[in-house]
């Protein structure tokens, strides 16, 4: 099949784009507008594959919509593509507004479109994968509960409320029209790739530079991490396998206060880095002022996905967090692009040559 990925060169996006030309083969076709967090460079692995194609668009541009899907024919859509980071809405909302509720929107409206003009083969096997987050459910309150598939929208930030619009949109979608939608709801992501703006990536970078490692209020808040190649393989399942109409929550069953996070990273960073002056790296570490609306917990029951499809996470919290610590170790230059924004030339380099795909 071909699937059709937005938000391909995002952090989960590139690791969902990666899993699907490494292991199946099936065709992607990365739609992406390369935001800040956009990087292409992430698939550098699997950009000269004859399964893989690129599209520079943004999901509210209606009529790039429309032709990309009239071009490449997907038979399934992943809808990643989203402004994601809490701290950025706090202090501009617009933009996730504009992008998580209107820029899905458009894409629904475009997939519907579409996906009644296919023949009655390829419409019955259709499918719109709608990727949203843990946050929408909003704070857990007893130390015990989880957030199940049919606990209650409670959104906090303006980015967990656009991402609960947006899924309301899908569902709406998919009860009026009939179109063949799921949904799926993670817990925190973690792991290669990731922009480093989030807390793992920050911290793993602040602290190899000898810079502050900051803590939001006591560092208390409760996460629970899921290892973003864990989640690749989840959502190719779903995708593939899931029952239309369906929601189902990703879970990496770790359950972590952020500073005991900080502290593993550092822990660590001193025995990968025996070199460096700044350890004891758990020194560097500061507490600053809580940011507005912070939820202190989320805690995912993933049992609905493991009963139904089958998929439980690979990597434990200790494994997955090294690996992730290796590879940042490993891919300096990566990491030196992203800093200095040269990141953000890769597709000049990479694709201004490069022939279009039919």
């Amino acid at each position: 099949m071909k699937i059709l990925v937005t938000g391909g060169a995002g952090f989960i996006g590139s690791a969902v784009v990666r899993h699907i030309i490494a292991n199946t083969s099936d065709a992607v076709v990365n739609v992406d507008k390369l935001t800040y967090a956009g990087n292409l460079e992430s698939l550098a692995e699997v950009c000269d594959s004859p399964r893989y194609a690129f599209e520079q668009v943004d999901i509210c541009d209606r009529e790039q919509i429309d032709r990309v899907l009239c071009e490449h024919q997907p038979d399934a859509i992943m809808h990643l593509a989203a402004e994601s980071h809490v701290d950025r809405s706090i202090s501009g909302p617009s933009e996730f507004i504009q992008t998580n509720i209107i820029g899905t929107f458009n894409l629904l409206e475009a997939s519907r479109l579409y996906w009644q003009g296919l023949g009655q083969d390829r419409k019955s096997l259709f499918r719109f994968h709608h990727i949203s987050t843990d946050e929408v459910y909003g704070d857990l309150e007893g130390v015990d509960d989880l957030f199940t598939e049919i606990t209650p929208y409670q959104p906090s930030s303006p980015y967990s409320a656009s991402k609960a619009s947006s899924d309301h949109l899908v569902r709406a979608w998919g009860r009026t029209y009939g179109l063949p939608v799921l949904i799926t709801n993670c817990s925190n992501n973690y792991g290669p790739c990731h922009f480093p703006e989030k807390l793992i990536p920050l911290v793993i970078l602040n602290a190899l530079e000898g810079k502050a490692l900051p803590v939001y209020g006591k560092g208390n808040q409760v996460r629970d991490w899921l290892y973003v190649e864990d989640h690749a393989r989840a959502l190719y399942k779903v995708v593939t396998e899931g029952v239309a109409g369906e929601t189902y929550n990703i879970g990496g069953h770790n359950q972590k206060q952020n500073i005991e996070v900080v502290k593993i990273l550092c822990t660590l960073l001193d025995e990968l880095c025996p070199e460096s002056p700044h350890r004891p790296h758990a020194g560097l570490i500061t507490y600053v002022q809580d940011r507005p609306g912070h939820d202190q917990r989320y805690a995912i029951d993933a049992r609905k996905i493991q009963r139904e499809l089958g998929w439980v996470p690979s990597e434990t919290f200790e494994s997955g967090i090294r690996k992730t610590v290796e590879w940042y170790l490993k891919n300096t230059q990566w990491v030196a692009h992203v800093k200095n924004g040269s990141y953000q030339q890769y597709i000049d380099q990479h694709y201004s040559n490069r022939p279009v795909q039919p």
